[in-house]
């Protein structure tokens, strides 16, 4: 077993001994992260869904009687591959896939390269838990920068928005680029508040070649009270608890779902709405 998994297997034990009911992991968890330049060879790590890391997830999940979220990079087919959120129950069974939409193309994040955008802006599953029914929202990663994603989550009744990730900064700029995490943190709030619902990010953590993730995994709440949060250079567990009474308390307080103006949304369609539109 790689260390990557060991590694994985730790963290879900961890968490199914202090009770939880679903475990949700960094993105691309048990691989390195390898978009950062072009290599055809790279491409031979793809798999089938099912496959190889998807049965040994589920095999997990099934062992350890906990729901299970992280990616997989997929092999969709000869030449097309895939980002791909997996939901595994604690059963072991998988609920739900979501292929994801927004794909980076940045320095040291060059993804675009390796996946083929997915044709959803976001996946929605009832997942039964020991807790009860969860309604959990897939979405990766980019993702999270897009409004437009979450509120199409919320308004399939999803409750828990679930964000593997893989973010962070060159050494040398932490500096110089701190703001980005305290933007990436407030977006995360921003979606739990205008959707009234909860937001997980689960975040990679530590250097790898010339990236420093900056960990910082959190969850949010739906008036967005910060719940728990792990620290930048932390590798961990944090459990929370969380209610679901508080998402119709919130949205009775605070109406947003209610006072949409759908009749004037019309232009989110379209690209551009300046007079130099593409």
């Amino acid at each position: 077993m790689t260390e990557a998994r060991v590694r994985v297997e730790r963290a879900i034990d961890t968490a199914v001994d202090e009770r939880a009911d679903l475990v949700a992991l960094p993105e691309l968890c048990t691989l390195p992260y390898f978009p950062v330049e072009p290599s055809l060879e790279v491409f031979d790590l793809a798999e089938p869904i099912p496959g190889p890391t998807s049965a040994w997830l589920s095999a997990v999940a099934r062992r350890a009687g906990v729901a299970v979220n992280t990616t997989a990079f997929e092999r969709v087919a000869a030449g097309v591959y895939a980002n791909t959120s997996l939901l595994i129950d604690q059963h072991g069974q998988v609920v739900a896939t979501y292929r994801k939409a927004h794909i980076p193309d940045d320095p040291g994040f060059g993804e675009k390269y390796y996946f083929t955008p997915g044709d959803r802006a976001c996946e929605v599953a009832t997942l039964d838990t020991d807790s009860g029914p969860l309604r959990v929202g897939l979405l990766v990663c980019w993702d999270q920068w897009y409004p437009e994603a979450a509120r199409l989550a919320a308004l399939q009744g999803a409750e828990l928005l679930l964000y593997p990730t893989a973010i962070g900064w060159a050494p040398d700029e932490e500096a110089e680029h701190s703001a980005q995490h305290d933007a990436w943190r407030t977006m995360h709030r921003g979606h739990a508040i205008a959707n009234a619902v909860y937001v997980a990010a689960a975040n990679r953590v530590g250097v790898e070649r010339d990236t420093t993730f900056w960990g910082s995994s959190c969850v949010v709440a739906p008036d967005g009270a910060m719940l728990g949060e792990m620290g930048h250079a932390d590798e961990g567990v944090i459990v929370v608890d969380i209610d679901l009474e508080l998402i119709e308390r919130q949205r009775r307080a605070w109406p947003f779902l209610r006072d949409r103006r759908i009749d004037l949304y019309g232009g989110l369609t379209r690209r551009w709405l300046g007079e130099s539109e593409p």
